[in-house]
Parts: C-alpha cells; sequence; structure tokens
C-alpha cells in the first residue's frame, strides 16, 4: 500500500510539473525602438532602416505585414491578443518607415519574437 502510494504521489508531481511547461506564456514587458518596415524587405534585403516611408506603405497596401526592426537587429511581429486574431497593419501604417517607440508585451517560440503592442509613439 505505501509503495502505491509513493508510485500516485510521482505520477501526480510530473502531471503538475509537465502542466506548467506547457503553460500559455504570459508575455514579457518591453519597450522597444526601430523602424516599422515591411517584412519580406526585413529579411530579403537585410536592410538596417527602411529604403522610405512609401514603399513601406506601398508593400503594407499589397498586403506584406509590417514588423518592428529593432535597434538590436530583433525583429518583432506584432500580433493581436485576442481570438480570433487580427492583423496590425493598419495600426502600423501611419507609423511605417518611421522610427517608433512601442511598448507591450513579447512572446518568443521557434526562433521568433511577436509582440502584443499596448502603446506606440514616433521616436523623437
Amino acid at each position: 500500500m505505501m509503495r502505491v502510494q509513493g508510485l500516485m504521489r510521482l505520477l501526480i508531481a510530473v502531471c503538475i510539473l509537465a502542466l506548467m511547461a506547457t503553460a500559455a506564456d504570459t508575455g514579457k514587458p518591453v519597450s522597444v525602438n526601430g523602424y516599422v518596415l515591411d517584412s519580406a524587405c526585413a529579411f530579403t534585403k537585410g536592410l538596417k532602416k527602411p529604403i522610405s516611408a512609401d514603399c513601406a506603405k506601398a508593400c503594407a497596401k499589397a498586403g506584406s505585414p509590417l514588423v518592428i526592426l529593432a535597434d538590436n537587429g530583433t525583429i518583432y511581429w506584432p500580433i493581436a491578443d485576442t481570438t480570433p486574431s487580427s492583423g496590425q497593419n493598419d495600426r502600423l501604417l501611419p507609423f511605417a518607415g518611421q522610427k517608433v517607440t512601442v511598448s507591450g508585451k513579447t512572446y518568443s517560440r521557434g526562433g521568433s519574437t511577436a509582440i502584443v503592442i499596448e502603446k506606440i509613439d514616433p521616436e523623437r
């Protein structure tokens, strides 16, 4: 009987640890400085800043997601924290091609970094 109780306790502990390991990420609060630009240019052209605001806006209007290229080179994918989710281009379009300061929560998975934007302002 004691052996069964010990085994049950061990199984419960393993289950609790497994649940904790798979729990949803709650996000990490951050403030990021960087440029709003077209995601394709951020990856394929290796830009450090946008070519122009008009170029970034044209790409966004054609359907390319806008991203935030931070000063340290990290590319942040803006996401919504709602379900169903929604694209963030409409929110970022006024800032396309500009340097901004963004605050929000970041989420990382599989080498990608996303940000739920709480506040976005042009950098002064």
